[in-house]
């Protein structure tokens, strides 16, 4: 019903103003998600446990729908087995300048510059507050106005300020959107963010697992310094990847689009540097898998390529909640056929 009915109605306006309509929709209308869509799948088979949490199925949501930690719990009734909120910033910022989220609908794909548009953290930790069972991540980066060699204060005040409330944690340094951010990628200041975070972590008594997000552009050897600082920083895993600057084989109107790519064209990339981090770690770390989900086919590759958990995002908006269910349903097929 979504791919028939509803989502030709959304994809006539605006992405960004539909964005907002929707979350109207889910928050002031729950009632409609039981009228339309199909009831989420629940089973002991699908649960996961990952980094010392235990995820109620695999298939998450990824970070920048939920950006202030609104709509978690609506999210969580359409099947998602953990919601990612953020990218979050010390102080509340209106990101860039729209028009600045872009559907490019021949190639199943997206190209946003938003900017880390958010409210605060502290206007999301009072949201938070409310939380009565859903596993939450909490995304976290800079300020835009914030320059990089006093950018480990602002991952240090979001990190104080969500730890009662959230699960675990996901280091920032990869989106395209916020000038010189990923500068914060390269081994000497990235080792320096996440020790700095991961001291503050041990430091309490029950501490969370902190998690990087990475770029699908890094090479070979980026990605075996990310492995390195990893083990060295010893924090909990990787999530891979992140929206790309890649725009080969496109064939929408929007492809010259400033920004973050994500979608289908990102499926193989990511994948790719899933077998990666696996292979050459050693499998020493756990991996959230994402980027290009369309498919319960393109989730299961990325689960073989080395990934734990798996996140949803640009297919989760083509494609609808109903992906979630085919997702999980594919998973219950497979576990049929394990030996008992």
């Amino acid at each position: 019903m979504y791919k028939t009915l509803i989502r030709p109605i959304l994809f006539k306006f605006d992405p960004e103003e539909v964005h907002y309509f929707t979350f109207s929709m889910l928050k002031n209308f729950p009632f409609l998600t039981k009228l339309f869509l199909p009831k989420p799948i629940e089973d002991k088979r699908l649960e996961r446990e990952v980094f010392g949490l235990k995820f109620k199925n695999p298939v998450g949501l990824a970070a920048g729908f939920d950006k202030n930690a609104v709509l978690f719990e609506e999210l969580s009734d359409l099947g998602f087995g953990f919601v990612e909120i953020g990218t979050l910033t010390p102080k509340g910022q209106p990101g860039n300048d729209k028009k600045r989220l872009f559907r490019l609908k021949e190639d199943s794909a997206i190209i946003n510059r938003m900017g880390f548009n958010n409210e605060g953290v502290d206007a999301a930790v009072e949201r938070l507050k409310k939380n009565k069972s859903v596993l939450i991540g909490g995304n976290i980066g800079k300020n835009k106005v914030t320059p990089n060699e006093e950018a480990v204060n602002d991952y240090k005040i979001c990190f104080e300020a969500l730890f009662p409330y959230v699960d675990y944690f996901v280091v920032n340094v990869s989106s395209p959107n916020t000038p010189n951010l990923r500068e914060l990628q390269d081994k000497e200041p990235l080792t320096q963010l996440l020790g700095t975070l991961q001291q503050m972590n041990t430091e309490k008594s029950n501490p969370k697992p902190i998690l990087l997000k990475i770029a699908p552009d890094l090479s070979d050897d980026q990605l075996l310094d990310i492995i390195d600082i990893v083990k060295d920083t010893k924090i909990a895993g990787v999530i891979a990847t992140n929206t790309t600057l890649s725009r080969e084989n496109l064939t929408s109107e929007n492809k010259s689009e400033t920004g973050g790519l994500s979608g289908k064209p990102l499926t193989k990339r990511s994948t790719e540097v899933i077998r990666f981090l696996s292979e050459k770690s050693g499998k020493a770390f756990p991996i959230i898998g994402v980027g290009g989900i369309h498919t319960a086919k393109d989730a299961i590759e990325k689960l073989d390529a080395g990934a734990s958990l798996i996140q949803l995002y640009t297919g989760f908006i083509y494609e609808g909640p109903e992906l979630i269910n085919e997702i999980n349903k594919e998973l219950l097929v497979r576990a049929s056929r394990l030996p008992r």
